[in-house]
């Protein structure tokens, strides 16, 4: 290969033939063949080193030696598969744990968003950290007309999802209104037509009206990739809009938009957008900073300006809310603390998995080198340099890595497909499965560390080990001295410390979903199903959502077989579907409450108790007094008898119509807090409206019909055979309901436990792991140590020692490990805790049941490892063990 084999001969023969005419030169002067060869040869010297000197000199001896130490690496993997598939399996393991977690960390927390310098774009809102909100337009205006730290300031409208007629068929789409300038605000332009043109926001129809943008999604999905959308109109509900523009693949506003195909619409100011009041609409602002100014400059400039705007408002309530502002890079807003802080614990759980695995190699290849310390004091002893040897098992290292990062990366690839579900409920932003070339340059960087980690100590060691004692000594002894023992016994009992540290923040975690799941909601969650519907409010213009479609489906819906009860809901509890926060004015102070619309029904399919009055009932239809039922966290909110919250029912809440003859809405019952959003969190303040009341001439028609419903479901029959029957019937209902995800009221509270259960997931995975390692470690310092002290143990035996003793005798040897590794592993374990506190509940980050519990599980594998290599010792002939002496 590479001419290296023919340079070798040609300097043979060039060396062959200056000894063939010394020989001839002699023979010519009267000496004998014999005797001239020896004077050639002596007078030449020794041609092997002769030959090597000359070699040395070639500039590609470095590459022949590296495959020469390439092709010996790969031969040492045939001849001992088992130590080699034991190495590359433990390195595989840490490796791919490491370059999954990268692979989310990447796309999360380091990848930027796909806008041009998007470190100079922030959002901004309202009020403070703790209660921030959106803008309205009169805030808007002044700064813009007052500040001078951005270069743009953008806004846009809450997005509504909807039906784009396409060519064959329609498609569910969601379309966000926004300023004209949000694009070039952005940085980004359209791969097809031309984004909005620039004009200032007003109150009578612009240069924009009718245009649209579609997302490269859209345009794929619906209409084929048409090169020639741009100019065409496309329907959306009854509306029709003019193509102007297709975005480039892969753009997104607002970044963690992946659930449906986006369209954008400009945004047009109302009537309302000229009012200070919580009536007038709120937007999201995203804004770009200018150069060398930064976010905190502009936080700073931007709060002196909203003073002044919050001094307009004649509201006290608002003019206090609104006194501040909220400046962070847009990046940040994407990425919640909580999710954020996961990935990172996650992130360290994985390189300490991977610490362990290194730390496992290690030890393994410090055992390699001791049972090979005679080949390389054979190797030295025949003028093999001590950088030569090192190099050689530097090279088996690096093939065994290398090796070990291919199965790392399927390992890697299959985890992230394996958690696509959990990874897409909880993370904000989508995981790519295939690795790009940040993680591959981080599985290449990780294969050279865990190479250098793995084997340059013990190929120094093995360099550095004198020669002659090796030579002498053979057998199975050499090199097995008290420091090598005392060294891989050390080793092991790092690894048994990182495990514990592994294992205690894996039982927190597991702790905190046992208590999570044994809270009590408030309801039953038991044999009920709950169809996610997104209404096509559009085909029901002017019509009755309630009338014509709400109620005549629960009537088919009860007509099913099994069917007890069956609701309609805007949220079902824990869903995250759909919220709506409104304001109430109490004679003290205003109340946030959230507002959901449900019908009668609900109360029976969810089993939850009334702390006071009454739930919706029959009795309350269109014609009858407006109805609306609270919750107790809104009654002590709102009540003036806060110790008393049934004392609420009976008061007129609020205005439902604009008809000033028409009562106020009356509180009827009070319910029992429940879990809302999360099970970790309180019960916040609530308000439901009664559905079959919600008639088109209502106040809040529009904000709770026209978007999304939750149809919940108790059945005592099987899911699988209940969920096909709900499916067809709403796809007979409407064709738009026809791919409604229908899932379990349990698995909607499976899936609310958020970033905890991620995070326990992917611990347990990285606890068991280290725990399977650790065990493995333990069993093969020890199986290496019993195999070594086979003739000792045969010497014992003979000299009348007892077989239990020398059971003990390697069970106490493992104890010493063991004890020695919890002990240091007690602090890096308490400390550790600290970083999962903020996921736990119900469970203290010091809790000492769960240390203890990580400590016995430690001991107990330990000693089980232990065992079998205890009783290989103890059950030694002492003949054969002789024998082989």
């Amino acid at each position: 290969m590479f001419g290296f084999e023919s340079r070798k001969r040609e300097l043979k023969n060039e060396l062959d033939s200056h000894l063939r005419m010394a020989v001839a030169d002699r023979i010519a002067r009267g000496e004998t063949p014999e005797e001239a060869r020896t004077a050639a040869l002596r007078e030449m010297g020794n041609l092997s080193l002769v030959e090597e000197v000359t070699r040395e000199k070639w500039r590609w001896l470095r590459l022949e030696s590296l495959l020469q130490d390439l092709r010996y690496a790969f031969r040492q993997m045939l001849r001992s598969p088992t130590f080699a598939a034991v190495v590359i399996g433990t390195l595989a393991v840490g490796i791919g744990a490491a370059a999954a977690m990268f692979t989310v960390v990447d796309r999360l927390l380091l990848e930027p968003v796909p806008y041009r310098n998007a470190g100079q774009l922030v959002s901004i809102q309202v009020g403070d950290e703790q209660n921030a909100y959106g803008a309205t337009w009169a805030d808007i205006e002044q700064w813009q007309a007052e500040s001078r730290s951005f270069e743009q300031i953008a806004l846009t409208g809450v997005s509504g999802r909807n039906y784009l007629q396409g060519k064959s068929d329609l498609l569910e789409i969601d379309g966000r209104r926004v300023s004209a300038n949000l694009f070039s605000t952005l940085g980004v332009a359209p791969q097809l037509g031309r984004g909005f043109l620039p004009e200032s926001l007003g109150f009578a129809p612009g240069k924009n009206a009718g245009t649209i943008v579609l997302s490269d999604a859209v345009w794929r999905t619906a209409f084929d990739a048409d090169r020639k959308i741009v100019g065409q109109t496309v329907k959306i509900a009854n509306d029709s809009y003019t193509v102007v523009g297709v975005m480039p693949p892969g753009f997104r506003y607002p970044a963690d938009a992946v659930r449906f195909g986006e369209v954008w619409i400009p945004l047009q100011l109302g009537d309302g957008d000229k009012l200070r009041s919580w009536s007038a609409p709120f937007y999201n602002v995203i804004a770009r900073v200018r150069r060398g100014v930064s976010p905190e400059q502009a936080a700073a400039e931007l709060a002196v300006v909203q003073k002044h705007v919050a001094a307009e408002y004649t509201d006290p309530d608002m003019r206090k809310g609104r006194n501040g502002v909220v400046v962070r890079r847009y990046e940040d807003t994407l990425i919640g603390a909580d999710v954020r802080r996961a990935l990172l614990v996650l992130m360290a759980a994985a390189g300490l998995l991977w610490l362990i695995a290194s730390v496992n190699v290690t030890n393994l290849l410090l055992a390699r080198s001791t049972a090979r310390q005679r080949e390389i004091a054979l190797r030295g002893a025949l003028g093999a340099s001590r950088w030569r040897v090192v190099q050689q098992m530097l090279v088996e290292g690096l093939v065994l890595s290398f090796a070990a990062a291919l199965l790392g990366g399927g390992l890697a690839i299959s985890s992230v497909k394996l958690l696509a579900h959990e990874l897409t409920q909880r993370l904000p932003l989508p995981v790519p499965a295939m690795p790009d070339g940040g993680i591959l340059a981080a599985l290449l960087a990780l294969t050279f560390v865990s190479a250098l980690m793995g084997c340059a100590w013990p190929a120094a060691m093995a360099a550095r080990a004198p020669i002659e004692p090796a030579l002498r000594q053979g057998g199975a002894h050499a090199g097995t001295g008290r420091k090598h023992h005392r060294m891989r016994g050390a080793l092991v009992a790092a690894e048994i410390a990182l495990s514990l540290t592994l294992l205690v923040g894996c039982g927190l975690l597991l702790r905190t979903i046992y208590n999570l799941r044994h809270v009590s909601l408030g309801y039953r969650t038991d044999h009920i199903l709950v169809a996610h519907l997104s209404i096509p409010s559009y085909r029901f213009a002017g019509r009755n959502l309630t009338t014509d479609l709400y109620q005549p489906l629960l009537e088919r819906v009860h007509h099913l077989h099994g069917i007890e009860s069956a609701a309609f809901m805007t949220e079902v509890p824990l869903g995250n579907t759909f919220r709506v926060e409104i304001g109430l004015r109490t004679a003290t102070q205003a109340v946030s409450a959230s507002f959901k619309t449900a019908s009668p029904g609900a109360q029976r399919v969810f089993d939850f108790p009334m702390a006071a009055g009454r739930y919706f009932d029959d009795n309350d239809t269109p014609t009858s007094q407006p109805v609306v039922v609270v919750n107790k966290a809104f009654a002590r909110a709102f009540s003036p008898d806060q110790h008393n919250p049934a004392a609420i029912v009976g008061q007129k809440l609020m205005a439902t119509t604009h008809d000033a003859k028409r009562e106020g809405a009356s509180v009827i019952g009070v319910m029992d807090d429940f879990r809302q959003s999360e099970v970790s969190q309180p019960s916040m303040p609530e308000v439901e409206l009664c559905l079959p009341q919600l008639t088109p001439d209502n106040l809040f028609y529009q904000t709770m019909d026209g978007t999304a419903m939750d149809l919940a479901v108790r059945s005592e029959e099987p899911s699988a055979t209940l969920i096909p029957e709900l499916q067809a019937l709403l796809r007979e209902a409407n064709p738009a309901l026809a791919n409604s995800p229908v899932t379990t009221m349990d698995e909607i509270v499976e899936d609310s436990l958020g970033s905890q259960r991620l995070a326990a997931h992917l611990l347990e995975i990285f606890g068991g792991a280290a725990l399977l390692l650790c065990v493995a470690g333990l069993y093969g310092l020890l199986a290496y140590v019993v195999s070594q002290r086979t003739q000792e143990l045969g010497v014992r035996i003979a000299l009348g020692a007892q077989r239990g003793h020398l059971l003990w005798l390697v069970l106490r040897q493992a104890g010493a490990m063991l004890l020695l590794g919890l002990a240091v592993g007690v602090l890096p374990a308490l400390a550790a805790s600290r970083l999962v506190r903020g996921f736990l509940y119900g469970v203290s980050a010091r809790d000492g049941w769960t240390l203890a519990g990580a400590v016995m599980l430690l001991c107990a594998s330990g000693m089980l490892a232990a065992y079998v290599p205890a009783r290989r010792a103890s059950k030694v002939d002492p003949m054969v063990a002789l024998r082989s002496e």
